[in-house]
């Protein structure tokens, strides 16, 4: 009977260890392994496809004035002309502008001439400048009350001078909020990718802010006051 009752308090005991063992063990696991997620303001109020997670996070990080701001990154292959493409949600308009939402449409192929890929294979550093930009024009977007909103959505649709400044606004606020480099780096492996179509590059030329014009804005934001 003692042997019997030594041998189940050496059992108990491995189990305790083992339990014990396994939590440290868990706990120390990085997020990824466990499934959980992060504890990152920038999640907050988002949603973001997996696949481009870390870009959309980097960007948002330059963004601290929308960590409560409700985004949703959804694909669609349905974007036009563009990439990536950001809106107001039109059901939140009758919440006021500070509970506007806003979804950011990301084509899920970056397609050339030639040949396309998943936009995810497009180069870190070039994603995370086209989601800064893109943020750019939430932040933009979020300073306009319903009114403005409305009169600014039918010029833009209507006005290539709208339009236009829309997309230096975007640019703006992005170089402003730090991301100048990665939008420098988006903007030159559009204008120098060969396998772009020509009519592509040249809308870009035409509506954004030129390589040179982000290089000056990024000095001005280095710039000592």
């Amino acid at each position: 009977m003692r042997f019997k009752a030594v041998s189940v308090i050496v059992v108990l005991l491995l189990l305790a260890v083992v339990f014990i063992y396994a939590i440290v063990y868990f706990s120390s696991k990085p997020a990824e392994l466990t499934g959980a997620k992060p504890l990152n303001v920038f999640y907050q109020h988002k949603t973001i496809p997996k696949v481009v997670e870390p870009e959309v996070v980097k960007a948002l990080s330059f963004y601290p004035e929308l960590k409560d701001t409700p985004i949703d990154f959804v694909f669609d292959p349905n974007t036009s002309k563009s990439i990536m493409l950001s809106q107001p949600v039109l059901k939140s308009f009758f919440r006021g502008q500070k509970n506007r939402t806003y979804i950011i449409k990301i084509n899920p192929r970056f397609v050339m001439v030639h040949r396309s890929m998943p936009i995810e294979n497009v180069p870190q550093d070039i994603l995370t400048g086209w989601f800064g930009h893109e943020l750019g024009h939430v932040m933009d977007y979020s300073q306009r009350s319903n009114w403005k909103m409305l009169v600014f959505g039918v010029g833009y649709l209507c006005s290539d001078r709208f339009l236009m400044q829309a997309e230096r606004n975007a640019d703006t606020y992005a170089v402003d909020h730090g991301l100048g480099t990665y939008i420098l780096a988006t903007k030159n492996f559009i204008l120098n990718n060969g396998d772009l179509p020509l009519a592509y590059k040249a809308r870009i030329k035409r509506l954004y802010l030129s390589p040179q014009q982000i290089m000056d804005l990024i000095k001005k934001v280095k710039k000592p006051i």
